[in-house]
């Protein structure tokens, strides 16, 4: 297979990922693109090489550094701004769980601290709810401990321990 044709398949199968992740589909392969890219790229060749348009790119380019797997890059003399991609994938993948957690886990545990002292006339409405909401709690915390765990580790402790699971 050709380069031009395995990079279109890697950057549209990476598209395609991100959207089964929640992100969309041009971020995931804009963040495909720099991830492939030996070199940091501008706006201007992200645009060219996605066929997409100025404020896509910025707008997710944007969202990208965002997330911690994108950076500004400078280089002297130069008035454009270039991009580069997070490289190692371990370091990667410990800063979208960092993301993720930060967008969906805090917000879950702040609205289920809300939930609390529950009262009303149907006892087991009421006693399903509470026992839920605490089934909920503990499987959201054993999950976050796990989340910090894998975040604050590096790969060889992590593999060795999937490795010791699996067995």
């Amino acid at each position: 297979m050709e380069y031009k044709e395995a990079k279109q398949k890697f950057i549209d199968a990476w598209g395609i990922l991100g959207s089964s992740w929640g992100i969309n589909k041009t971020m995931a392969q804009i963040h495909a693109l720099l991830l492939i890219s030996p070199e940091a790229l501008t706006t201007e060749e992200i645009m060219d090489e996605l066929n997409i348009s100025r404020g896509n790119a910025s707008m997710n380019v944007r969202a990208l550094i965002d997330w911690g797997i994108v950076y500004k890059e400078l280089k002297a003399g130069e008035r454009k701004d270039y991009f580069t991609s997070e490289k190692d994938i371990w370091e990667l993948a410990k800063h979208v769980l960092i993301e993720r957690r930060k967008r969906e886990l805090e917000p879950l545990f702040r609205v289920l601290g809300q939930i609390d002292d529950v009262v009303g006339e149907n006892k087991a409405q009421v006693k399903e709810l509470t026992s839920k909401v605490k089934e909920i709690e503990t499987f959201a915390s054993k999950t976050d401990k796990l989340l910090n765990r894998i975040s604050s580790a590096d790969s060889n402790w992590f593999f060795n321990k999937l490795i010791k699971m699996i067995k």
